[in-house]
């Protein structure tokens, strides 16, 4: 049966049905999926258009200043004179009009700025700056002889007309605001006798305000892109934002669970072991009548049943301490060199008493030779007796565990424990490796135990570098595999020479 995940299990590290509790992350996220679902026409997109058309202002401002001064300059150098001085000096002002109303719009914070006030705040200002379009447009130059004048200003207006639909493209209408006026009143100087270079650039002028309003919507439709494209920037760091801080409140839950659990775990250690060495102490004896006899035997089983049960109570109690601190890095090592071979035997000697009361073999296959381990003695010994003690548990009568030891193929060393009991189903491999963690069959066992052994296994030949491994087939048997790493391996050393050898040499 596959496992399946709670639903709660998120509910006690952070409650996602709850308000996030910074704030400032939460409004950033509604703020930024908001502007991703505007379109044109809302308040907040108008808003942002009109920031983007004021810092694009902001940022050429000093463009139609420096044309205006080129033109004024070749002008004055044709002959034209205070005429030429005083467009300029109009043109140059109303831009800097215009360029006052981009330069507070910028600075003004987009929630406060009035999107219908701010855009006719602008086109009139645009539609001033055409002003003095129109009026350099209505300039003659009868004392300067220039042959061709009209188209003269018909090029310098067609460059200007292209500056302003690159510099206008986020604020829809300002082309035509800036620029109407001045091909009108070319029209009308130009109607007096017409050349026909003149008329081709008027149909020129007229073709190409409608032409470079087309690509001012296209450069707009870029800057509603580059919009989009920030507020899926300001999203994901939102969205990121968030994740880091309901991450940064489970690492906080998990280190105050954890250390609630250190505290209980200390707790139980003291208060728990009191009392039982006292049970322990006082079943033992009345178990054994050293004060007397009872007189009743069925006192003295009630004594020896209390003894078993409150030792089995103590294991429980080490075991659980026992994972606690592996779990927690506070387990040490007391390493030294060892001999896997002897540890194994007796480990075996040791079970063989339960294993014969349930009629059960226990087959050892070791390598005849192999070097010793640096390791730590009472945590192999309690790795084996783990493996043993569950391989003997799920063995049925008249059956057998073999335990065998040698080398592995990278030159490291093995202890492995099989039985052939019922197995485990593959899916529930995962479980009876986690703690507390019970198959199917273990829970149908008559000897249920913690599901504590194979945890404590895992975590005890991982602190010396190894492995566990756990095979097991419905209906053949489970073996489990320890592995030590070549790196534990000691080399075996010469023998000492003996004092005849010893007095041989000297000679």
């Amino acid at each position: 049966m596959p496992l399946q995940r709670s639903n709660t299990a998120d509910k006690f590290i952070v409650d996602r049905r709850r308000p996030h509790r910074n704030s400032d992350v939460a409004r950033a996220v509604r703020k930024t999926r908001d502007r991703l679902a505007q379109q044109s026409g809302s308040p907040d997109f108008d808003r942002e258009m009109l920031k983007l058309h004021a810092h694009a202002m902001v940022g050429s401002v000093t463009v139609i200043p420096l044309l205006v001064a080129a033109i004024a300059a070749a002008g004055m150098l044709a002959g034209m004179g205070s005429q030429m001085l005083i467009w300029a000096a109009l043109t140059v002002l109303f831009n800097a009009g215009l360029a006052f109303i981009a330069r507070r719009t910028d600075k003004t914070e987009a929630a406060e700025i009035k999107p219908a006030q701010t855009q006719r705040y602008f086109l009139i200002a645009h539609l001033l700056s055409g002003l003095g379009w129109a009026y350099f447009a209505s300039l003659s130059c009868g004392a300067c002889g220039i042959d061709q004048f009209q188209v003269i200003k018909a090029v310098v207006l067609l460059l200007a007309m292209a500056a302003t639909a690159i510099m206008t493209s986020s604020l829809s209408g300002a082309l035509v605001a800036t620029f109407a006026v001045p091909i009108v009143a070319y029209a009308y100087v130009s109607a007096k006798p017409m050349m026909p270079i003149e008329m081709v650039m008027l149909a020129l002028l007229a073709v190409a305000l409608p032409f470079f309003s087309y690509v001012a919507r296209h450069l707009n439709r870029s800057s509603v892109m580059l919009m989009s494209f920030r507020s899926e920037k300001d999203s994901l760091i939102a969205e990121l934002e968030t994740a880091n801080a309901m991450s940064d409140e489970a690492r906080r839950r998990a280190e105050e669970a954890n250390l609630a659990k250190s505290r209980f775990l200390a707790s139980m250690s003291h208060e728990l072991r009191t009392p039982l060495n006292a049970i322990l102490g006082f079943s033992e004896v009345m178990a054994n009548e050293v004060l007397g006899p009872m007189g009743n035997p069925t006192y003295r089983d009630y004594a020896g049943d209390v003894h078993d049960s409150g030792q089995h109570l103590l294991n429980l109690i080490n075991e659980i301490l026992d994972l606690s601190r592996i779990e927690a890095g506070r387990y040490q090592l007391n390493e030294e060199p060892m001999s896997l071979l002897a540890l194994a035997e007796d480990s075996c000697h040791m079970m063989e008493l339960r294993a014969r009361n349930k009629d059960i073999r226990i087959i050892q296959e070791f390598e005849p030779t192999l070097p010793r381990l640096f390791a730590d003695e009472r945590a192999v010994r309690q790795i084996l007796l783990n493996l043993l003690s569950n391989a003997i548990k799920f063995t049925p009568s008249d059956g057998e565990v073999r335990v065998r030891v040698g080398w592995t193929a990278g030159g490291g060393q093995y202890i492995s424990v099989k039985d052939n009991g019922p197995g485990i189903p593959a899916e529930e491999i995962p479980v009876v490796l986690s703690a507390f963690g019970q198959g199917s069959i273990a829970i149908k066992s008559a000897e249920q135990g913690t599901g504590l052994g194979l945890p404590i296994v895992q975590g005890l030949i991982a602190m010396h570098g190894g492995d566990l491994q756990l095979h097991s087939k419905l209906r053949e048997g489970t073996e489990a595999i320890v592995i030590f790493p070549p790196t534990r391996v000691m080399e075996e050393l010469p023998a000492l020479p003996t004092r005849e050898v010893a007095n041989a040499r000297r000679r």
